[in-house]
């Protein structure tokens, strides 16, 4: 299994990234802090990551008691920040605290990939074989709501959890995505099995909003959900490469301006993996290992012809 993650912020300079993702064997999941609300949103994205059990949360209480279980040794090393930053800050440190979504994936026996999200972070398993997409709970009009979140100092709702499972057979990629690219992805995916998914984009683009815009650039240009999915998970590999894609996806209209994180668990094997290599992806590989003579050879005719 190869497992990988990246957690990008936006694009202005000296911007926090409030996001964090993590990818090790068996476990996948990201957080998005709500720097929109509370202070130290970047803390507690990556505090509640690092906290996460080894297995699966099954279920709301679940959830609510590890909640109940980490959140204490959090506030007090935040308080202790938020007193050196003066009384405004500590004060809303106080009432209003820390928020950030969760959607983590656990595998259990190889078999079976369990889920679970709270907010608009998706976990999404893609079957090579059978080029199906599956995912946690959500639709593409969601993306507009605001998202339930996690809070240092809040009450969690159950109505804000949802748990599930994948079935696996040796031909998935299974990664989790904060709410800007989820929506891309998800939007990519329908818009080729439009016929299924008729309803949904409509209603989506019926909404008028920032997300709506993105579907009516994607319609003119509809392309391989495959294909762009293969290009995401391999630019997923290299933090350059992820940031060039997701700076090109922006500049066409295709993707909402945030930061981005994105968690891998390829559960395919080795000759399978390669298999799904997509033409661009093997002229990449080519050109990065050529030997140097060849890339001055190839310089100087580029050259030649300009």
């Amino acid at each position: 299994m190869k497992y990988y993650s990246q957690s990008i912020p936006k694009r202005e300079s000296r911007v926090i990234n409030e996001d964090a993702a993590l990818a090790k064997k068996g476990m996948a999941a990201v957080s998005d802090g709500a720097g929109g609300g509370g202070v130290f949103a970047e803390l507690w994205s990556k505090y509640l990551l690092k906290q996460l059990p080894v297995s699966a949360l099954r279920d709301f209480q679940q959830l609510d008691a590890w909640v109940d279980g980490i959140w204490e040794p959090y506030y007090k090393d935040c308080e202790k920040k938020a007193k050196q930053q003066g009384a405004l800050f500590l004060n809303k440190f106080y009432d209003e605290g820390s928020f950030a979504t969760l959607a983590a994936v656990w595998l259990q026996d190889g078999k079976t990939a369990e889920w679970m999200t709270y907010g608009d972070s998706v976990v999404f398993c893609y079957d090579f074989h059978n080029h199906e997409l599956k995912y946690s709970n959500i639709r593409l009009s969601s993306f507009d709501d605001a998202p339930y979140l996690i809070g240092s100092n809040a009450a969690l709702k159950a109505e804000g959890f949802n748990a599930g499972q994948f079935q696996l057979t040796g031909e998935e990629v299974i990664f989790v995505a904060t709410d800007a690219l989820s929506h891309y992805i998800l939007m990519r995916y329908e818009l080729w099995h439009r016929e299924r998914y008729e309803d949904e984009i409509d209603e989506a683009i019926a909404t008028r909003t920032k997300n709506s815009n993105y579907i009516k650039v994607a319609e003119e240009e509809t392309k391989d959900f495959e294909k762009c999915l293969t290009r995401l998970l391999y630019a997923a590999r290299e933090q350059k490469s992820f940031i060039r894609l997701m700076s090109s996806l922006e500049e066409s209209g295709l993707l909402a301006h945030d930061d981005y994180s994105l968690a891998v668990l390829d559960c395919r094997q080795a000759k399978k993996r390669e298999k799904t290599h997509s033409h661009a992806e093997h002229h990449a590989l080519v050109k990065k290992h050529q030997p140097v003579k060849l890339k001055m050879l190839q310089k100087k005719k580029y050259k030649k012809w300009l």
